[in-house]
């Protein structure tokens, strides 16, 4: 979804890869956890060594588990292995947050636990629009999509959030969404159950037209830049974020958290 510069398979926007490319970059995901998408930025010497875009695409349905309804609308199925290997990944996180939330309220430290989390194919699933769009990202298609419709929660990422702050965690999301997206953005959330403060203080867009100041780089911010110098600048409020959960690897690279998890996303890559 849209964050500074996105690249895509045969397209400028967007990469977005499926099991053959994903497989073989299994070995480089020991730091944050299974399921990523890359960008492989070597030229081929052979059509041999590019994946066959449709059997990526077909691959990618059969991960997701794809439900079509009655209607033509894609799913995503709770059964299906993507949504097995996100439970996965809740279930180590649950843990490590038990401990880490019980450690952090015996102590007299001044800040306050907090988890952040991005939100789409983090905590927002963007399955349904992706293959409503064909697996062909724009802008505008995504406004339209947002304005009138609200993406399914990632599989079971409602519930972990809602216990986290009931433990004691402070919620903040941050994403590469636009600004604009803000109200949209806010009602999906609040529509399938993520029940947690939901404000400005708590819910971080990109805005490029007004940066804030405690970001130096401003509109021209990358993704890291942007999402590690708005998680300091949480910290700096107060707050000591004991996790930090995203698809991409931008969005946990920079520091400012105790531990990232990292959520699978085949369909697309964000540097």
């Amino acid at each position: 979804m849209p964050r500074p510069v996105r690249f895509r398979l045969g397209l400028s926007r967007r990469a977005r890869l499926g099991a053959a490319t994903v497989a073989a970059l299994v070995a480089g995901t020991a730091a944050f956890g299974i399921g990523q998408a890359t960008a492989e930025h070597s030229v081929p010497r052979t059509d041999k060594e590019i994946p066959n875009l449709t059997q990526v695409q077909d691959k990618i349905k059969a991960y997701y588990g794809d439900t079509v309804t009655a209607d033509g609308e894609h799913y995503a199925s709770p059964r299906s292995n993507y949504a097995r290997q996100v439970r996965g990944i809740e279930s180590k996180a649950r843990t490590y947050l038990t401990k880490a939330l019980a450690k952090h309220s015996g102590t007299d430290a001044t800040t306050r636990p907090a988890i952040v989390l991005d939100m789409d194919d983090t905590t927002l699933l963007t399955y349904n629009y992706e293959l409503q769009v064909g697996f062909h990202f724009t802008p505008e298609s995504q406004d339209k999509y947002l304005e009138s419709t609200d993406m399914d929660p990632v599989f079971g990422m409602n519930r972990l959030v809602n216990w986290a702050h009931d433990k004691g965690a402070e919620v903040f999301f941050i994403t590469g969404r636009k600004e604009a997206q803000r109200d949209w953005s806010v009602r999906n959330l609040k529509n399938i159950g993520y029940d947690v403060a939901l404000d400005r203080t708590h819910v971080y867009l990109k805005d490029k037209e007004h940066p804030p100041a405690y970001l130096p780089c401003g509109a021209t911010c990358t993704t890291i830049e942007y999402k590690s110098g708005t998680r300091k600048h949480i910290e700096s409020l107060g707050y000591h974020i004991v996790a930090n959960f995203g698809d991409q690897y931008s969005d946990l690279s920079g520091g400012a958290a105790d531990r990232a998890f990292k959520m699978p996303n085949p369909m697309y890559y964000l540097p």
